[in-house]
């Protein structure tokens, strides 16, 4: 057999085009970023080196930080716990379902469409009853007027109300993910599988699941990481209110940044995020090398 056998500089030269422009994308503003949260700047006028004041400040005197890590964090595990929902509703369409495409490609049209055009149709719904809300008329048609709600002004549960967009909208981006990978795994396994009496949810749990794990890690990271960076449907729908309400890392950021013009504390808040976005990564491989290893 040929083997093509080229040197390790032939190699760097055709890498190094795509490297550059690479770490300039997206380590180089990172840098900057970083540099930036040490200064005290409102991004257009002259800065004043001021150290870690800003990191300061962040961690111990700003009283909307923490609880925008709390519903950022929040935002991630009502994400992840939606795969293995994801997951099932993958194996019952390849199980049951003999032309599933049309079905996973209804389930996967929320996500192409427009964040803008999804947040204008869920404050429709929301909105009260008085208003045309769809959520509100239907209760009070079937008189349950006491679960009749405020969904997007009360700051119990706007967050949660901008939570159950989220897994809606994504909900077929996943399962599209997880069919994918599922529709991978030979049938030949569950066949040998169904000779010893291994049929159903037993097949799933000892097959499907383990040899499904790198893409269901797949899924699991996007979701924690896009949740972690949630931005613009919250800014569609609430903006971060009532009072904070439903604020998050980034729309903290956004509004430190551009509205109230401190650019360098804004700075600061984006290099936090990328911090817990590395370490959430970093983290979430470690649980899923684990798991691997122990299924193979």
């Amino acid at each position: 057999m040929n083997v093509l056998r080229v040197s390790k500089w032939t190699i760097a030269m055709f890498v190094l085009p795509c490297l550059l422009i690479y770490v300039g994308l997206v380590f180089v503003p990172i840098l900057v970023s970083l540099y930036s949260g040490l200064l005290d700047w409102n991004g257009i006028g002259e800065s004043t080196f001021v150290g870690l004041k800003n990191f300061h400040t962040l961690l111990f005197e700003d009283p909307v930080f923490w609880p925008s890590v709390k519903r950022t964090l929040m935002f991630a595990v009502f994400s992840m716990a939606e795969i293995p929902v994801a997951l099932g509703v993958a194996i019952l369409l390849n199980r049951f379902i003999k032309k599933p495409n049309f079905l996973v490609s209804a389930y996967f049209l929320p996500v192409i469409l427009s964040v803008v055009i999804i947040g204008q149709l869920w404050k429709t719904i929301y909105n009260p009853a008085a208003m045309g809300g769809m959520l509100n008329q239907v209760l009070d048609m079937l008189n349950l007027h006491s679960w009749s709600k405020s969904w997007l002004t009360d700051p119990k549960i706007a967050m949660y109300s901008l939570y159950f967009v989220a897994l809606w909208q994504y909900l077929g981006y996943h399962t599209l993910i997880q069919f994918t990978g599922i529709q991978n795994i030979p049938a030949d396994v569950y066949e040998a599988a169904r000779i010893d009496g291994a049929e159903g949810l037993k097949a799933d749990w000892h097959i499907t699941f383990p040899m499904n794990i790198p893409i269901f890690k797949i899924s699991i990271v996007l979701a924690f990481i896009g949740s972690l960076q949630a931005f613009d449907m919250i800014m569609v729908m609430t903006a971060g209110g009532p009072a904070h309400a439903t604020d998050v890392i980034s729309t903290h950021m956004y509004n430190m940044s551009f509205l109230s013009m401190k650019y360098g504390y804004g700075s600061a808040i984006a290099a936090f995020l990328v911090a817990l976005c590395l370490l959430a990564t970093v983290v979430i491989n470690f649980i899923f090398n684990r798991l691997e290893r122990r299924f193979t």
